[in-house]
């Protein structure tokens, strides 16, 4: 006899749970599914969450393009705060692994960090410059499409004082994600009108194309195209190989793409790269929103 679906994921969920735990999540789910359209859902689908497996952390952001994310939830404690959201929205955002995932037709679904970074980001100056003042060992992540090109991203953490996800959480975690996007989803599904209100200037359209190009543009004045597709890669975390790859160049072209852009720059290392980029993002993004602010003050 061929067991139907519906029939394979009532016995997955019974084997992929501890058999306390599943009346719990089954109590907290409905007061998620209660909870919708309400400022306690996100409370409460956290709440569900902890039913399915333990973590430290939570966050949600809502990406859309290049725009600045909304922090839609966290439960960090206001020193944490700083550094996951205040700090993370000022920029480093650009070079986070789940705000590039989000800006692609990637498929809905649970994601580990780990899965959509580069193979060299835990050895990119973003990661030793940024992410490690986060101290956390692993961050996994339903990612999920709401209208209006909208990525909402619900994030759970762990610290390096716990151990990483196991492969029988994650199991538990899949047999839940379904449910956890689709109530996610009629939630936010008027989020659009989350952007809505953000003060709109006539330089807006320049400053997100700014952004979106910031990667292949930088140092273009004194770089060749190939070393700013070189240096946006680099930034991003891509080792000499991976780059070797997605260019179909040499990897010993790709050393010599690094010296050349290093000499260029007048810097010696990746770290000085990644300060210039920055610096250089900044300067350019006041100006783009000063020049906006200007426009409509003659207006």
């Amino acid at each position: 006899m061929v067991e139907k679906p519906r029939q394979a994921g009532v016995r997955l969920l019974k084997a992929s749970f501890p058999s306390a735990a599943l009346p719990r999540w089954h109590c907290a789910l409905a007061a998620a599914m209660d909870g919708i359209d309400s400022t306690e859902f996100p409370d409460r689908l956290i709440a569900a969450l902890s039913e399915v497996v333990a973590f430290d952390y939570s966050v949600i952001f809502a990406y859309r393009g290049t725009d600045r994310p909304l922090d839609l939830y966290d439960n960090f404690p206001p020193d944490q705060r700083e550094v996951f959201v205040t700090i993370y929205q000022a920029g480093p955002y650009l070079l986070d692994p789940f705000f590039h995932a989000s800006r692609k037709t990637m498929r809905p679904g649970l994601y580990r960090m780990r899965e959509l970074a580069p193979d060299r980001f835990y050895q990119s100056e973003y990661f030793r410059s940024y992410y490690v003042r986060t101290g956390l060992k692993e961050e996994i992540g339903f990612v999920l499409a709401v209208p209006g090109n909208i990525r909402v991203v619900i994030s759970l953490m762990r610290t390096k004082t716990s151990a990483a996800f196991s492969e029988k959480e994650m199991t538990r975690l899949r047999v839940v994600d379904p449910v956890v996007r689709s109530i996610a989803r009629r939630h936010w599904q008027s989020l659009e009108r989350g952007w809505a209100g953000q003060r709109w200037y006539p330089g807006m359209a320049a400053l997100e194309t700014h952004v979106d190009n910031a990667f292949q543009n930088f140092g273009r004045s004194i770089l060749t195209p190939r070393e700013c597709e070189v240096v946006g890669m680099v930034l991003r975390g891509h080792s000499s190989e991976s780059i070797s790859r997605q260019l179909k160049i040499a990897p010993g072209t790709v050393k010599i793409h690094r010296k050349n852009i290093y000499t260029k720059l007048g810097i010696s290392s990746q770290s000085e790269l990644f300060s210039l980029f920055i610096a250089s993002l900044y300067s350019e993004t006041r100006k783009t929103v000063q020049s906006g602010v200007s426009v409509m003050s003659t207006s």
